[in-house]
């Protein structure tokens, strides 16, 4: 490699040292190209970029870039996967922990983490960890854990409300008597009471005892009671006498008389 060339090469890396600040280095001795050609897939994917270094033009580079804490990690065959600002920390140290346990011969030396130098078992212990997804609706789901519970305080009452009514609902239809329930849809959210609007009435008057008014009687009206009659008496007229007969008593009279 002649003197441009190396002047290139340390350019780039220095470039790549300023703007990445997270970065792993891992010794890649014994691995065939085909292998580091799958890991440097591998991590791409996850917004990195796996390199193959040259330790001298590396140093170089961090001396200019202002990394001291990567010169100690420089230590024989070195290839170094460089984040992106969208790249993923743990998705990457799982890649080159899994690479490492499937070979058995890519070693982690340690790295970079958002400026700050970590060991070989901190890489393995961030290799550990859920993915940025779940670690995410994790926080979140941290963060609206206690406002879930304050709203369901709140709305404690009102589900028991609607509970009992259910409840009382149920009974009646039990016994057979639906006219008093008021039938609840089971999808229906439950209702707040309405609060009945207060009217005030003036109060009444009060009068002293002298001021009354004397009540005059009130004169009912009554209907006049009829007595009974008492039941009237027949007269009996005397039997007449037959006039045949009275012609004979008028003869035996003459009779007599002369």
């Amino acid at each position: 490699m002649d003197k441009d060339r190396k002047q290139e090469v340390v350019a780039e890396l220095t470039e790549q040292l300023q703007q990445a600040s997270t970065l792993l280095v891992a010794d890649y001795r014994g691995l065939s190209m085909s292998e580091i050609d799958a890991l440097r897939t591998e991590v791409l994917k996850h917004g990195a970029t796996f390199r193959v270094v040259k330790n001298t033009l590396t140093r170089r580079a961090a001396e200019a870039a202002g990394q001291d804490a990567l010169l100690a990690l420089l230590e024989g065959p070195s290839a170094i996967a460089f984040l992106e600002s969208d790249g993923d920390p743990v998705a990457v140290a799982k890649a080159l922990s899994e690479a490492a346990r499937t070979t058995r011969i890519l070693a982690i030396r340690g790295g970079l983490l958002e400026g700050r130098p970590v060991s070989q078992e901190e890489i393995e212990d961030l290799a550990k960890l859920p993915p940025a997804e779940v670690l995410r609706a994790q926080v979140l789901g941290a963060i609206l854990g206690p406002l879930t519970a304050i709203a369901g305080l709140v709305n404690a009452p009102m589900q028991n409300l609607y509970g009992l009514i259910e409840a009382r609902i149920e009974q009646l239809e039990e016994q057979g008597d639906t006219s008093g329930a008021a039938v609840v849809p089971e999808s229906a959210p439950p209702r707040r009471p309405r609060l009945r609007r207060l009217t005030r009435h003036p109060p009444p008057r009060r009068t002293s005892p002298s001021r009354r008014r004397p009540r005059t009687p009130r004169l009912v009206r009554t209907q006049p009671t009829r007595l009974p009659h008492p039941p009237k008496q027949q007269r009996r007229s005397p039997p007449r006498a037959h006039p045949k007969s009275s012609k004979r008593h008028s003869r035996k009279r003459r009779s007599r008389d002369g």
